[in-house]
């Protein structure tokens, strides 16, 4: 008998699965073993008893796989209610960021007026908010890798809302000043919520939903000059502070529903949890769990420094900080530019003008008038084409021809400005380099979380966006200081700024164009998903999680 049942050991099993998938493990592969089943010896899974006719109960329907990741989950479950709104959720983030940013434009000039201030404090209002966001944007990005993406963003929310709303009751500029940086402070963890929304969306509809998340960015500023409009002139600028708060409370209040990300939590080692949140995503989808064990890869230090300079992401990360610098500097050196051209009606006429100028006090001001207000709303309005054009592209092109195209077209639109040209044309290149030079902001943000593990998702989106305030933070300085000196100048250096932004998206090392999100930074680029069926399972399987 015991000869008998050591030949028996020795048979190959075969296993069902569907056509042309693979999931052996590496230990498995390694081996040459192969597992054995034997009737009364419990292994892996718990076989389940039906009646005659029943049916397979729905979470156990459709099955991708004996073992699964949960890049195969999400795929699996799909898009569903659970997305949309996650969605909205995520771009209620975005719309406060945009009220934020956009008020900036609004307050300066009010308390240049009311309380007689020079104008290097006006320009340090806004500078200090720049500095706020770029010294905490690896912080919340160290933290969203370190303890969870709803964690960080939870925290980064919380204290913008709380310092927005305190420093409506400023009474002196010193206080304005330190309350606004802490703002600033708090606004560099917003971005976060896109590596949050990322980690959950299938690949197909990734590229398409971070873009549209991008709308809720322009519906903030616009929103935020409509409100402008009603309140400044009847409430005044506090009150307009507090009001803007409001999307940010809303977000404070239903982040609670907010789930950790499942990918982190199975990188943490809490696979218990990250089931949960799958089962719960595929019971609000009314989509199929997929049957078997989740399945990591080996355990990781998370929000690293040093992990964004290995080898295989030294270059990467480089060019993506000189993309993302870029943008930023282009992107807001052109809503300074606007103003100043529309003034003038054209680069000649700002040639003219600065010769013929006298020196002004450094007090007078002029409050914004409903024209000037207009004219906001009409520049912030540019970049729904933007959005547009590149969700068109991007899934066509791929990502980095698409942030290189949006940086050529920008540089062109740049250098036809050195002619004269009359109102008319000037406000359609003006449009069309915002639409474009936004367009390659919003791929920079759909690729970025893409291209990073997920150990190292939330810092490298962090590190980007910090470099991104360094290039606002001096922005100023070519176009407006600079400005005063040359036109022609500080439209070569946007144009020269862009085209070797768009060689820098060229030169980068990976598409990430129809990959799945990269779960560990120890595989090659691709292993997660070309699909499962390419590509064997380089994992370790779990001893705790398979679903019971």
């Amino acid at each position: 008998m015991e000869e008998d049942l050591f030949q028996l050991r020795q048979l190959p099993v075969v296993k069902f699965r569907r056509t042309g998938e693979s999931a052996r493990s590496e230990d498995d592969t390694a081996s040459g073993e192969h597992e054995v089943q034997i009737e009364g010896v419990r292994v892996g899974l718990e076989a389940v008893e039906l009646d005659d006719g029943a049916a397979v109960p729905k979470e156990f329907a459709n099955p991708t796989d004996d073992t699964f990741m949960v890049e195969d989950a999400v795929e699996a479950i799909g898009f569903g209610k659970f997305q949309w709104k996650l969605s909205v959720l995520t771009g209620l983030a975005w719309m406060a960021d945009a009220m934020e940013m956009m008020i900036l434009s609004i307050l300066a000039p009010q308390l240049h007026c009311e309380w007689r201030l020079p104008s290097w404090q006006v320009a340090l209002l806004t500078s200090v908010v720049f500095v706020g966001m770029m010294s905490s944007s690896t912080l919340w990005g160290n933290i969203s890798d370190q303890y969870g993406r709803k964690t960080g963003l939870k925290i980064s929310v919380l204290w913008t809302l709380y310092y927005g709303i305190l420093s409506a009751f400023a009474p002196v500029y010193s206080w304005i000043l330190v309350l606004r940086g802490l703002v600033g402070f708090g606004i560099g963890g917003v971005p976060q919520s896109v590596t949050l929304y990322a980690e959950f969306l299938p690949m197909k509809a990734r590229a398409k939903c971070i873009l549209l998340i991008e709308v809720f960015w322009a519906i903030g500023t616009v929103f935020e000059v409509v409100l402008a409009v009603f309140v400044m002139p009847s409430l005044g600028w506090r009150w307009l502070l507090i009001l803007s708060a409001v999307p940010l409370l809303l977000f404070a209040v239903l982040c609670f529903w907010l789930p950790e990300s499942a990918r982190y939590d199975v990188l943490s080692g809490n696979q218990e949890k990250a089931i949960a949140t799958l089962k719960r995503i595929a019971t609000e989808n009314g989509a199929p769990m997929p049957l078997g064990k989740l399945i990591i890869s080996r355990q990781e230090d998370r929000g690293k420094m040093r992990d964004l300079f290995t080898p295989h992401f030294r270059w990467t990360t480089l060019l993506l900080w000189f993309i993302w610098f870029s943008n930023a500097f282009s992107y807001y050196g052109l809503v300074l530019l606007t103003t100043e051209l529309f003034q003038a009606g054209d680069v000649c006429g700002i040639s003219s003008r600065k010769k013929a100028v006298e020196a002004k006090c450094s007090l007078a001001c002029e409050y914004l008038s409903e024209e000037d207000y207009m004219d906001l709303l009409w520049t912030t309005l540019s970049e729904f084409p933007g959005v547009l054009v590149t969700l068109w592209i991007i899934d066509r092109l791929g990502r980095k021809k698409t942030m290189a195209l949006c940086f050529v077209i920008f540089s062109f639109c740049s250098l036809l400005l050195f002619i004269c040209v009359g109102r008319n044309v000037l406000t359609l290149l003006l449009f069309i380099a915002r639409a474009f030079i936004s367009g390659g902001f919003q791929a920079a943000y759909v690729y970025t979380p893409e291209v990073y593990p997920t150990a190292t998702r939330a810092l490298g989106l962090g590190t980007c966006s910090g470099m991104a305030r360094v290039g606002a933070l001096i922005t100023p300085f070519i176009a407006q200081v600079m400005l005063e000196s040359s036109v022609y100048l500080t439209l070569a250096v946007y144009s020269g700024c862009c085209l070797l932004a768009a060689l820098a998206s060229c030169f980068l090392p990976i598409e990430t164009k129809g990959r799945g999100l990269q779960e560990s930074s120890h595989r090659e680029w691709g292993q997660e998903m070309v699909g499962r069926g390419m590509h064997g399972a380089d994992v370790t399987r779990s001893n705790s999680g398979s679903q019971e």
